[in-house]
């Protein structure tokens, strides 16, 4: 039978007892489900991280289970200015965070469920792991899930359920997952971007796909109903996926509910607040051009149908250049053409605080308050 540890005493000490207390009384490789017990996107991160860096999983496999509140999570290599509304996240109490995999962008929140499974770098197979989850499915709700082309598990053969991504290291790998059970669905539409934003960028790009939540295929299906039944299927499963019985439970570690905290994995909080800075969530974005162009009302300027274009070049999530072209007659005693407003711009972080900047630069080209509010306004929009 499947059974519950909870305890304080879960860090690297107890995690090398785990491995070898176990490793010559049983066939299978030894197994642990660890469940979170915080709702903390960057502690969660955290402690995915920590279980990588400091456990020798050559003789003991763990599946991490997390949920969060709501946030965006964009892979290592994206830029979150393409990926989502930067600008809205606030007003909706959505947080965002950059992982340390790659892939693509997701939104969290109580009603998605998160899965790590940790292992060795040899013992790394993501097709194993995502048949252990549609297993679980199928045993414990009758549905039929199915891994596509992508390593997304789809109900249907069209509705993504879940995304995926890794992390390959030496020795230690991990991959994870995410489960809809009964996410906000217009909340994550919402949120995340499809807009042509005009930003240029080798970024990786999220590719995006029609989802649907498990709840609306199985009434009554939650969270913690997810959380049972994919870990009792990792625990019955081998190293390959292959079905061991449910016999086979009981001769694994089980379920552990764990706290993401210094007390249980020292040097966890450190990482944790690397994970919540500012340079890591949006300076390590890569290098990027954005370039948008905004009709100009007619009072402003000489011809119909005018256009405004702001361009800026961002480097580690700073301003490194900025440049607004403008119409014939919008500036006072001054040609058509580019309107420079780098003056104090640069080195500022691309965010709301460069706008005040941009329109006391744009004052002293021209005294028109209303023109100097709907220029700061175009760059808000860029930024956001």
């Amino acid at each position: 039978m499947t059974f519950w540890n909870q305890g304080k005493a879960l860090g690297r000490w107890a995690l090398r007892a785990f491995s070898s207390a176990t490793r010559s009384s049983r066939s299978a490789t030894p197994k642990t489900v660890f469940i979170s017990q915080s709702d903390d996107i960057f502690a969660n991160l955290a402690l995915e991280d920590w279980l990588y860096r400091h456990h020798d999983f050559s003789q003991h496999r763990i599946l991490l289970l997390w949920r969060n509140g709501p946030a965006v999570v964009v892979g290592r290599h994206q830029n979150p200015w393409k990926e989502t509304h930067v600008g809205a996240l606030h007003d909706k109490q959505v947080v965002l965070a950059r992982r340390n995999s790659g892939g693509g962008a997701v939104y969290h929140d109580q009603g998605n469920l998160n899965l790590s499974f940790l292992t060795s770098r040899e013992g790394y197979n993501r097709r194993t792991n995502l048949t252990v989850v549609a297993n679980a499915l199928r045993r414990e709700f009758g549905l039929e899930a199915t891994v596509n082309d992508r390593d997304d598990l789809v109900l249907n053969g069209n509705y993504k359920i879940s995304g995926t991504a890794a992390k390959l290291g030496r020795p230690n790998a991990y991959h994870h997952c995410t489960l809809l059970a009964d996410v906000d669905l217009d909340n994550m539409k919402g949120i995340l971007n499809s807009d042509d934003c005009g930003i240029e960028t080798k970024a990786t790009d999220s590719v995006r796909s029609p989802v649907c939540n498990l709840s609306s295929m199985h009434p009554g299906l939650n969270v913690a109903s997810l959380m049972g039944a994919v870990g009792r299927e990792f625990l019955r499963s081998d190293d390959r996926g292959v079905d061991l019985g449910k016999s086979a439970i009981s001769r694994q570690l089980g379920f552990t509910l764990v706290n993401p905290t210094d007390d249980w994995f020292p040097g966890l909080e450190k990482s944790r607040a690397e994970l919540a800075s500012w340079g890591w969530r949006f300076g390590r974005t890569p290098d990027f051009t954005v370039r948008r162009e905004f009709a100009v009302p007619r009072e402003m300027c000489v011809t119909e149908g005018a256009k405004l274009q702001v361009q800026m070049r961002v480097v580690k999530g700073r301003v490194a250049s900025m440049s607004v072209t403008v119409p014939p007659g919008f500036v006072s005693n001054a040609p058509e053409g580019e309107v420079a407003v780098l003056s104090g711009l640069e080195g500022q972080k691309f965010s709301e605080e460069a706008v005040g900047l941009v329109e006391a630069a744009f004052a002293k080209k021209d005294k028109s308050d209303k023109k100097k509010r709907f220029v700061a306004e175009c760059v808000r929009r860029v930024v956001q």
